[in-house]
């Protein structure tokens, strides 16, 4: 009888979690953990670009999310490489890295909390891209709420001020580049083993990342290390957990959750870098989570 390995149990452990009955409750709560642990992978980010540098960070993360994976489903590998959509397992996971560098570059030269406003567009363009490509409804009252939190967003950006610079630019483009991944993985869940989305979308950028990254590459220290682990396993942890959320629910039904990160980076600027939002980015971020949770609500309750 062949022995079981940790790496099964973990996997069986998710699956359980992840089925069962309320499947709309099931894939909010995994999208607002999603969200949770990609702030923190961001904070970690933040700490390790100043001492390790973007791009070597860059390839951390998916170098350490291609390991933890690999680990993970080296039992069945022969399955998991199987894809049915191996062009848009590529696109998706091209994008996802095009709006992680991005969104890393941006952390190096704005605080958190900016980063994070700024780039909390992405949802507004997911309920419309899930509606233009993917034909999920978009009803009256989900135009409202897109509109609404597009004002929020114009708040917390603030055209004119400090935070309205080139830097801006590139979590306004990490959030174009997120948006194409967030409907690409709604496309290909329902087909596709989390795990071969998972498996997939963290070989392309480490490949691509291992040819870029060398002329950039530099010895990390001990904190470096530490960073980089929590870099690779927040980061991993949270992609399983989007996958998993995007093939159980509607992305225009879990789009408005991703503003829970806007909370959680504020938190997380000021306990870790003393960056305190000032009173227009809370005032926009209100704005911009009052409207998901009331298109949330108004569409639940008529569904």
């Amino acid at each position: 009888m062949q022995s079981r390995r940790p790496q099964d149990d973990f996997i069986e452990l998710f699956q359980h979690m992840t089925d069962g009955p309320d499947t709309q409750g099931k894939a909010i709560m995994l999208m607002v953990s999603a969200i949770l642990f990609f702030t923190l992978m961001d904070a970690s980010v933040k700490a390790l670009t100043p001492r390790f540098g973007v791009i070597p960070s860059l390839w951390a993360r998916y170098g350490g999310q291609m390991l933890l994976v690999f680990v993970l489903v080296l039992p069945r590998l022969h399955r998991v490489v199987r894809t049915k959509y191996p062009v848009l397992q590529f696109l998706r996971s091209l994008l996802l890295m095009g709006a992680t560098g991005f969104f890393f570059l941006a952390l190096s030269l704005i605080p958190l909390t900016d980063a994070t406003a700024l780039m909390s567009v992405n949802p507004v363009l997911i309920t419309l891209g899930a509606a233009l490509f993917l034909h999920e409804p978009l009803g009256p009252r989900r135009i409202v709420g897109i509109v609404v939190a597009m004002c929020g967003a114009l708040i917390i950006i603030r055209p004119g001020s400090s935070v309205f610079s080139l830097a801006s630019l590139y979590p306004l483009a990490a959030a174009c580049c997120y948006t194409g991944y967030a409907l690409l993985t709604r496309k290909v869940g329902p087909d596709e083993d989390v795990w071969t989305s998972l498996f997939y979308t963290g070989l392309v950028g480490t490949v691509i990342m291992s040819l870029v990254a060398p002329p950039y590459a530099q010895m990390p220290d001990a904190i470096s290390w530490g960073l980089i682990a929590m870099v690779a396993g927040f980061g991993t942890i949270a992609q399983m957990l989007l996958i998993r959320a995007f093939t159980m629910g509607q992305a225009s039904m879990l789009a408005p959750y991703a503003y829970c990160g806007l909370g959680f980076a504020a938190v997380w600027g000021a306990v870790f870098f003393g960056e305190l939002p000032d009173i227009w980015t809370i005032c926009g971020a209100l704005v911009i989570a009052g409207a998901g949770l009331y298109v949330w609500h108004r569409e639940t309750k008529t569904s």
